[in-house]
């Protein structure tokens, strides 16, 4: 069986990589586990995910801290949120797939907008809280 925070990820990167809204506002697909050095800005990098056991007396479950990162060197921070927008309209309260479980729920949770210390950076924080469950517990 497929880890749920791994399903959870995948799907996430699938929804977002299936976005033609987003490729055009990233200018291509540049979403990353882990960017390369010379990675073109704007880009979206998925970063922490906290795991919590929801387990109730009869059923398993699990719930997901998400964080997203976006990225960019625009002169303002405008594409930035440009960018969460079109993140919290492909994610929040929307009915993934998952392989193997089922995705009780996924509710964009917290946005910050930030310049990087680097003085040049716009970087945007998107925190995501999911709820999911096994799949044979959907199912029952």
């Amino acid at each position: 069986m497929t880890a749920a925070s791994w399903a959870l990820q995948r799907s996430i990167y699938q929804a977002l990589a299936g976005s033609s809204e987003l490729t055009a506002l990233l200018g291509g697909e540049h979403i990353y586990s882990n960017p390369p050095p010379a990675a073109e800005f704007p880009y979206i990098t998925l970063g922490q995910t906290v795991n919590l056991d929801w387990s109730t007396g009869t059923e398993d479950g699990n719930e997901h801290s998400l964080t997203l990162h976006v990225w960019s060197r625009a002169d303002s921070a405008a594409q930035v949120h440009e960018i969460i927008q079109a993140l919290r309209t492909l994610l929040h309260n929307q009915p993934l797939e998952l392989e193997d479980h089922f995705l009780v729920n996924l509710r964009h949770e917290f946005t910050e907008a930030r310049i990087d210390p680097d003085g040049e950076t716009m970087h945007g924080i998107v925190r995501y809280r999911a709820v999911t469950e096994p799949a044979h517990a959907a199912a029952a």
